[in-house]
């Protein structure tokens, strides 16, 4: 049985951070909105420890929180020769599958990008005219600066009550602080975690090879704090259940603690659960869209008409949902030409494993986000003259896992993997194990792009996204260059032996232990429709009435998490939408 709900003023399609963040402004700004989440409604009574025995089989290793494979996978080939094959299997595409989407279960790493990640092409030109760039790579601005983006990331960083230190205020630097951020106007509304053992080891090691070590910005709140929305947070209590569980303490941000709270107490928000979005609807002439078609709980088809369509899903939910609706001229990586599936792009992972001999890194005490980092090798903050590469790696700490099921394969190389020998080696190394991790910048390519694949479809027939995407020369220079950089930090740090790995040096595979999830960019954002699919305001340059949210609006990837960055950007858009275009509906761009 087909309908049609009452229109709305906006529909939001996901109700995971942006999807949450853009409903907050637009109904305190009077509007009618409407939310269609896949995922079904659970309080924090539910799943989300520690209000329930935390349970690492359930979360950390069959991932419960997640969407499963078997309602949704996609298609993967490393290039366009290749028949490309759906994943089967828990990989490295960690989609939310609940109210809250991936922002329940992320480990609340609650970054900043750079001030030259927004405008690489320009850094490029300016500071590295003569440099010859990786062949196929593809290096644009975003159209939007860090400056413009800083009181939005303010506002984040308070609704979510973020924790750490602050490196450069109104432009001084700070002492303990990362030396190398965008100036920010605030300091971080909660105090910064409390430093680990292998922490400490961390910094004191970088601080003496005259690097600048500082605590990151974390979505694990750092001391009790009050949000804008009025919302209680409590201390962090570091139980190290984190990354994939959600937090039944109010101690990680999230979008369920830190916004529906407040949004579910308005008349004018309304949210619709186990609702597939289907397609979004064009106007007739397809210089509008209409609304969106889902499929509900029950089997049937409904239509949910708005004057304003702001498409929130996960990345690669936001790039499938627009080849579905046919919105936008998808890339053609023979010619060059089109925008959709375009500029695709991902994370670069290097990393130490270090064992150490009579240490008590007690890792039970951990956050998804106990990290010291050092930026000193990250984005542009060094001279890249003659290394033949363009980014870098945030290089932390990482006290993020003290869950002994995910730490059984951290044992030295040449210890007996079985029996008494392995459970004597596994005690000793629990306590005396550390990791180093160098998340990287990606830049995107010209091989690497997503589409719809021709021959494997969903339950409801619809063609799954396939992804073709191999790390370019330009990955594998910065990542061996990184890679060496940890490998001098492990000398000095005492460890006993250390071994270091960098994932580009190998094709790259979705189903890789300790690679990332963080996949970006495809409906990327920019000032020039032949590059891009939205404009400055995340704007569909087709339909000026839809808006895509999200980490498919980056060109490129910084070294961070994108977090924190996809929410500024969010509430840059509401700003623009509720100043600007609810007064005279059209392109932002005029």
């Amino acid at each position: 049985m087909d309908y049609t709900r009452p229109k709305a003023d906006a529909v939001i399609v996901g109700l995971g951070w942006a999807g949450s963040l853009m409903a907050e402004e637009l109904t305190r700004a009077g509007l009618n909105v409407v939310a269609i989440e896949r995922g079904p409604w659970e309080t924090t009574s539910v799943n989300f420890p520690p209000a329930i025995a935390a349970d690492e089989l359930r979360y950390g290793v069959r991932r419960e929180i997640l969407k499963p494979p078997s309602v949704e996978t996609l298609t993967f080939r490393n290039d366009s020769s290749q028949t490309a094959l759906p994943g089967r299997d828990w990989n490295s595409w960690q989609m939310g599958y609940s109210v809250g989407g991936a922002g329940k279960h992320w480990a609340a790493n609650a970054w900043r990008f750079s001030v030259a990640d927004f405008q690489m092409a320009t850094r490029v030109r300016e500071r590295y005219s003569n440099m010859k760039l990786a062949d196929g790579l593809i290096v644009q601005d975003w159209g939007i600066t860090y400056d413009e983006l800083e009181p939005h990331y303010d506002r984040f960083e308070k609704i979510a009550g973020i924790s750490g230190k602050a490196g450069v205020i109104n432009g001084q630097v700070q002492a303990g602080g990362n030396p190398f951020e965008g100036s920010r106007r605030n300091e971080f509304p909660t105090p910064p975690l409390v430093r680990s053992h292998w922490n400490d080891i961390f910094h004191d090691t970088t601080e003496k090879m005259g690097y600048h070590p500082f605590p990151i910005p974390a979505g694990t709140i750092g001391g009790a704090f009050r949000n804008p929305l009025g919302i209680e947070l409590a201390p962090c209590t570091y139980c190290g259940f984190c990354g994939f569980y959600g937090c039944g303490n109010f101690s990680k941000s999230s979008p369920n603690i830190c916004v529906i709270p407040a949004l579910t107490q308005r008349s004018n928000f309304t949210l619709l659960t186990e609702c597939t979005v289907l397609r979004i609807n064009k106007s007739k002439d397809e210089k509008t869209v209409t609304g969106v078609t889902f499929l509900d709980s029950d089997g049937n088809i409904g239509y949910q008409p708005a004057d304003i369509v702001c498409v929130s899903a996960y990345q690669l939910d936001n790039v499938r949902l627009l080849f579905l609706s046919q919105i936008g001229r998808p890339y053609d990586p023979t010619t060059g030409e089109g925008t959709l599936g375009r500029a695709y792009n991902y994370q670069t992972m290097s990393y130490g494993f270090l064992y150490f001999e009579n240490e008590y890194m007690n890792p039970f005490i951990s956050t998804g986000a106990l990290s010291t980092q050092i930026d000193d090798f990250n984005g542009d903050n060094f001279d890249h003259t003659g290394l033949g590469f363009l980014g870098g790696a945030g290089i932390q700490a990482l006290s993020d896992q003290g869950t002994p099921l995910g730490m059984t394969d951290r044992l030295p190389a040449g210890t007996t993997q079985w029996g008494s020998a392995w459970k004597k080696a596994f005690a000793h190394s629990y306590q005396n194990y550390a990791k180093i991790q160098g998340q990287g910048t990606s830049y995107s390519h010209r091989g690497s792009y997503l589409s719809l694949d021709p021959t494997y479809k969903d339950a409801n027939g619809q063609a799954l996204l396939r992804m073709t995407f191999d790390y370019n020369e330009n990955d594998r220079k910065m990542s061996s260059f990184v890679r060496g950089k940890i490998d001098d930090i492990c000398k000095q740090t005492g460890a006993k032996s250390w071994e270091t790995v960098s994932f580009p040096d190998k094709h790259n595979s979705p189903f890789r232990p300790y690679d990332s999830s963080h996949t970006i960019g495809g409906a990327v954002m920019g000032l020039d429709p032949a590059t891009s699919v939205l404009n400055r305001y995340q704007q569909h340059w087709d339909a000026h009435n839809l808006f895509v949210l999200g980490a498919s609006s980056y060109p490129n990837n910084g070294g961070y998490n994108p977090t924190g960055t996809l929410s500024a950007l969010t509430l840059w858009t509401a700003k623009a939408i509720i100043d600007n275009y609810v007064k005279s509906p059209g392109s932002l761009m005029r």
